[in-house]
């Protein structure tokens, strides 16, 4: 028991979870105000302004499939900065006002910025966090992740009501610098850098990308993401469809508070008992959260959706991300953190376009009600994808 006792909360675990805090809270605030200002501003089409949204995540694809490979030889520290480095610099890129084919640029180019620095904090904290608590402790540090989804829509809503866009592209410039800033108070030990004969050998293998054995669980995040995607880019559209614009604006602050509660128990829990005991309950929870939505029709039925989809998509991000990690040998903890995110990325990312194509013909309620079943079939999916091998890997 003297295991559990070991300092979870130390200074490296805090500020590298406050850097990741800001990071995607920059991500998350522009990611709902930045059509808005490609129509307003640059006088985009529809189509144009969609694209702008979304070549970020592409662009954060690009930077984890790159980060991944090679973050363990060069240096989790080393990758933080450089991330930082180009966070910084990218974001000056919005103060330049050059038409939308250079927005698209600058939005690529900050995606692969972010793709490289919070694959290199979600290295970083795996390495930080205690062995015996890598569950409650990716939890916790998760919910850095989780908090910036709720307060970035919400920040970056209100802020277009009461600041220029130039304002708003200058917070978010002086979030990246704090970040940077904090990132020198940084201090971890670093294994030894992987043999450059073997990082040869290995030089043309998709190994090198992706880690294998995180695979399986990747999948599952992926098929949960692309459903969570329907809630991140669709919820205002069909909240004034039935009349609930005020309620789904509290949408994201109900679903984080929900996440927020029950983490601690849900990550002790992970530790204590297997990841198992966490990804079932929260499959039901998700599945019955976006079929309460496809029924929403009061502000109290739409918000206990979103506590419902907190217990359920909010706790499996975090227990997936620690799945991946524990699949691997410490030394490719950094490429099992990107794989993680690829997935992440891909089903948050491709999600509005492929839904995008089906809503004209299915609806909102149709396509929130498809989506809660499909979760509901996804038990078996994790059962023969992770879930009948984990039991062995508990009972260990």
């Amino acid at each position: 028991m003297k295991a559990s006792k070991e300092p979870l909360w130390t200074k490296d675990f805090t500020v590298v979870s406050v850097i990741n805090f800001f990071v995607m809270l920059v991500f998350y605030l522009l990611i709902v105000i930045i059509s808005a200002y490609a129509v307003d501003e640059l006088q985009a089409s529809t189509s144009q302004a969609g694209l702008a949204t979304g070549i970020f995540i592409i662009g954060a694809l690009i930077g984890r499939l790159a980060t991944g490979s090679i973050i363990d030889s060069f240096g989790k520290r080393k990758i933080l900065f450089l991330g930082l480095s180009l966070f910084i610099l990218t974001s000056l890129l919005y103060y330049i006002e050059a038409g939308i084919t250079f927005l698209f640029i600058t939005r690529l180019l900050h995606g692969i910025a972010l793709g490289i620095a919070s694959t290199a904090t979600g290295t970083l904290i795996a390495a930080i966090i205690p062995a015996s608590r890598k569950g409650e402790g990716i939890g916790y540090y998760s919910m850095s992740t989780t908090l910036a989804t709720a307060i970035g829509p919400f920040l970056g809503l209100y802020l277009t009501q009461i600041a220029s866009y130039t304002a708003i592209f200058s917070f978010c410039l002086a979030l990246s610098i704090i970040s940077f800033t904090g990132a020198l108070a940084v201090r971890t030990k670093e294994p030894e850098p992987s043999r450059t004969a073997d990082a040869k050998r290995e030089a043309f293998s998709l190994s090198r990308l992706i880690e294998p054995k995180a695979l399986p669980i990747a999948v599952v995040v992926l098929v949960t993401g692309f459903a969570y995607s329907s809630v991140l880019s669709y919820i205002n559209f069909f909240a004034k469809e039935i009349g609930l614009v005020e309620a789904a604006s509290f949408f994201f602050i109900v679903y984080a508070v929900s996440v927020l509660a029950s983490r601690p128990f849900t990550g002790r829990l992970m530790d204590s008992k297997g990841e198992n005991h966490i990804m079932y309950p929260a499959f039901v929870a998700y599945g019955l959260g976006l079929l309460l939505l496809s029924a929403a029709g009061t502000s109290m039925v739409l918000l206990l959706a979103g506590v419902l989809i907190g217990l359920g998509f909010g706790n499996m991000q975090s227990t997936t991300q620690a799945i991946a990690i524990k699949s691997t040998v410490p030394q490719r903890m950094g490429l099992a953190t990107s794989t993680f995110f690829i997935f992440l990325d891909a089903g948050l990312g491709f999600g509005p376009y492929a839904l995008g194509l089906i809503i004209p013909s299915t609806g909102y309620r149709t396509l929130y009600a498809s989506l809660g079943v499909l979760m509901l079939l996804m038990i078996a999916g994790y059962y023969f994808l992770h879930g009948n091998k984990s039991k062995a890997r508990t009972a260990h």
